[in-house]
């Protein structure tokens, strides 16, 4: 049987075996189309079931969230946990608590997670949680309360050695206290390196809050010195406006971009002559407000579209930050009609398979999520390293640190995708390199 027979016979069994899950199926058809070029040139990786075994998570949680509303009403949501692989070292994955959340996203996101903490090159494995609770609209007490109920279940399944959890959309500084708080309460001790994105007051670290958005920032200037030109100038889109975008926002324009476009779940603005930063920070994550405020307090010549397309507006970077399959087939298509020329994903899987094949058949230089937005990720295993040994560590060495690990990422995806015959696609790349690290620690550890 030929490898392309093969993966299609075993992918054809993942169908049937979860369906309903098309956002897993998505992430997983990705990797097994890069996995072809592994299996042909390196057949062992074929052996002893690993890919069936990669592609099955470890340990799947469902459990029921009670919690009282202050109306006093019994509201009831459903958590979830994914340990998805731990080859590498404890399962490592944030949680996101969003009313679109179910299984197959939680699987989606945690598999995607195995490659992007291999990519780090950090002790870590994958794995993800959430739950279908909305957070907007709720008062603080609510989100304590619920937070509470959710981690009085989950205590029992994570540890600083076995499980860590860190934020996602959805769950930022508050979220993360209010769980904290419960897991010490529960275990009786202060347990720091079992959560991270904590605050700086508790075990948290600095650059946390900034790592996303900066580390994709780092990334991307990677790749377009590799084809002499860089953020100096350039105009950027940055959709969304939580957490990755703003910060991401704020590196581009600290390297000389001007980010023309940003957006919310309402609309974009454009804004020719740059984004204020801080003054969007105060709408979105203090006020917790819409994005159209901004036009009507900064003004400086930015304009607010309700609804609409961003994509439509003309720039030379576009990061797509917000959330899944934001980024359509014939958005990439107006893309590269206004000139764009790299995309790196913000946001897991934010480009749907048809954006992402445009974009490469038409000469954009593309950087997956896995890759480009591990720098969340990889600060947190930095949290991590501070925890373990008592430390906390300056602004300046944990950017550092953030910057030299993205650098030796796109490096790595650079030449492993040059060393499989597929140079400048980093899509293939990023998929390989992570696979082989987690693959080999899988095939040295036995049949698990």
């Amino acid at each position: 049987m030929s490898i392309d027979q093969q993966i299609s016979e075993y992918y054809d069994k993942l169908l049937k075996r979860n369906a309903g899950e098309p956002e897993f199926h998505q992430a997983v058809s990705e990797v097994l189309d890069s996995l072809k070029v592994v299996l042909g040139k390196d057949p062992h990786y074929a052996d002893d079931g690993l890919v069936e075994r990669l592609c099955e998570p470890e340990r799947q949680l469902i459990f029921r969230v009670p919690w009282i509303d202050d109306k006093g009403d019994i509201q009831v949501n459903r958590g979830f946990r994914v340990q998805f692989n731990s080859a590498l070292g404890p399962y490592k994955g944030g949680l996101r608590f969003h009313p679109s959340v179910n299984l197959g996203i939680i699987k989606f996101l945690g598999f995607e997670q195995i490659f992007k903490n291999s990519l780090t090159g950090l002790p870590i494995g994958g794995g993800k949680g959430g739950s279908d609770f909305d957070p907007k609209g709720r008062s603080d007490r609510e989100i304590m309360r619920f937070c509470q109920s959710f981690m009085t279940e989950l205590q029992r399944h994570i540890g600083e050695y076995r499980d860590v959890p860190a934020g996602d959309i959805g769950v930022g500084g508050r979220e993360i206290g209010y769980l904290f708080g419960q897991y010490r309460r529960l275990s009786n001790q202060h347990e720091s390196g079992v959560l991270t994105g904590k605050g700086l007051t508790w075990g948290g670290s600095l650059v946390r809050t900034e790592a996303t958005g900066y580390g994709l920032v780092y990334l991307t200037a990677e790749m377009m010195r590799t084809h002499k030109e860089s953020f100096g100038g350039a105009k950027v889109i940055v959709s969304g406006s939580g957490n990755v975008a703003l910060y991401a926002a704020e590196k581009a324009q600290q390297l000389g971009a001007t980010v023309v476009a940003m957006s919310d779940s309402s609309g974009y603005i454009t804004t020719p002559n740059g984004v204020d930063v801080d003054a969007l920070k105060d709408i979105k994550e203090v006020r917790r407000e819409r994005i159209s405020a901004y036009v009507e307090e900064v003004g400086n010549g930015a304009q607010y579209h309700a609804g609409g397309n961003i994509w439509e507006v003309e720039a030379d970077v576009a990061l797509p930050c917000a959330t899944q399959n934001e980024l359509d087939g014939e958005s990439a298509k107006l893309l590269v009609a206004n000139g764009i020329r790299y995309v790196a994903e913000g946001a897991n899987m934010p480009c749907t398979p048809e954006a992402v094949h445009y974009f490469q058949a038409n000469g954009t230089a593309f950087a997956p999520g896995k890759a480009a937005n591990a720098g969340g990720v990889a600060t947190s295993a930095l949290e991590m390293q501070q925890n373990a040994t008592r430390d906390s560590w300056s602004f300046e060495y944990t950017d550092g640190r953030l910057h030299q690990i993205m650098s030796n990422i796109f490096k790595n995806v650079e030449r492993t995708a040059r060393d499989y015959g597929c140079e400048g696609d980093y899509v293939a790349g990023a998929n390989i390199a992570g696979f082989k690290k987690v693959a080999d620690a899988m095939l040295a550890q036995g049949v698990i």
